[in-house]
């Protein structure tokens, strides 16, 4: 039955009235929106199930408590849970970003505790070179020496035409071939 529904209402009542009741009757009757509640706070639905069991178990600890207004201390314990959990993963966060300082040295936000790349990282980047090498080497021959003239040495366009003889426009051409040669190699 939903929680809004005609009856549900009245079950409420009684259960806030009966007096063997007690928190745990308060808990079930509201256990719905307790956890619709907590969702809308925590964005995890899973994390709002860990809330919710933590709420079970105080109000379990608390035995035949008397509580004036048991819906709105149910809803209070929630959100106080709720926040002891934010502190606390704040706190873990300075307490790692701190180890992380003091082994590492100076970190910026979202940085990983070790700068250096993993190996998967360093395999792929071998890998990524040796097949641009192999398209280079694979260039052909005046494409090749411009490309290696402007893009490896540094020459602009201007001092790769004077060396090699030949115009402006011809260097570009041959770094336009050499260009569109490498994203083919590449691509395949």
């Amino acid at each position: 039955m939903p929680p809004n529904a005609p009856g549900e209402k009245g079950k409420r009542e009684k259960l806030v009235h009966a007096p063997q009741s007690g928190l745990a009757a308060l808990y079930a009757a509201y256990r719905p929106e307790l956890l619709r509640f907590l969702i809308t706070r925590t964005g995890d639905p899973a994390e709002a199930e860990d809330v919710l069991q933590e709420l079970w178990l105080r109000v379990h600890a608390a035995g035949g408590s008397f509580v004036a207004n048991g819906r709105a201390y149910l809803y209070r314990a929630a959100q106080n849970l709720v926040l002891d959990r934010m502190r606390e993963r704040r706190r873990r966060s300075t307490r790692d970003r701190d180890w992380s300082v003091a082994e590492y040295g100076a970190a910026s936000p979202g940085e990983t505790a070790d700068p250096r790349p993993g190996a998967e990282q360093a395999m792929e980047d071998q890998q990524r070179s040796a097949r641009l090498a192999t398209a280079i080497a694979a260039l052909p021959p005046a494409a090749g020496r411009v490309f290696r003239l402007h893009k490896l040495d540094g020459l602009p366009h201007a001092d790769v035409a004077r060396e090699l003889g030949i115009t402006r426009s011809g260097v570009e051409k041959h770094m336009a071939t050499a260009m569109t040669f490498l994203r083919r190699s590449l691509r395949d």
